[in-house]
């Protein structure tokens, strides 16, 4: 039987269910990450992803790692869209905070503190260690943009069919 809070993809089932139930995972859903897309959502696209450009790139990572990593990669808990003097500069600080809190809540390994940490940069100054973190850090890029662009053009095709509607 399968725990509440996983996702049908086998892989995430078999090394993160822990991670996705958590209670912190859970949180991520009431969240906003980009666009309309909650932090919960966005963290399991970026695992997904970095799954498929690992294969696509014919690249052998730890997958454990590479998947609890992306998993927690934003694991900072707060709604970084509300005005709050603590998450003022989030771009540069979400790692860290993100990192601590895994931290607390997991056990990990190397690569999943690597991943964690370093997935923001150049924004954070060290660079990964490790392929997966690359990896992730790349997929982070591409989900975030995917989030935005799609976004965008819900509003758009809502604002031109509005538009339409007064003619």
């Amino acid at each position: 039987m399968k725990e509440q809070g996983c996702p049908g993809s086998e892989l995430l089932e078999q090394y993160a269910c822990d991670i996705l139930a958590s209670r912190g995972m859970q949180s991520q859903k009431t969240f906003l990450q980009h666009g309309e897309v909650s932090c919960y959502d966005h963290s399991v696209a970026v695992a997904l992803l970095s799954v498929r450009l690992a294969g696509f790139l014919r690249v052998r990572t730890d997958r454990r790692s590479l998947i609890r990593g992306a998993l927690l990669h934003d694991y900072y808990l707060y709604d970084w869209h509300v005005a709050d003097k603590n998450h003022r500069l989030h771009g540069f600080i979400h790692a860290r905070r993100a990192l601590g809190n895994a931290e607390r809540d997991f056990r990990l390994s190397a690569i999943e503190r690597d991943i964690i940490s370093k997935h923001m940069f150049p924004l954070n100054p060290r660079p990964p260690c490790y392929k997966e973190s690359y990896i992730v850090m790349t997929a982070d890029r591409l989900c975030t943009v995917r989030e935005l662009l799609s976004s965008t053009w819900r509003r758009m095709a809502k604002t031109r069919k509005n538009d339409n509607n007064g003619l």
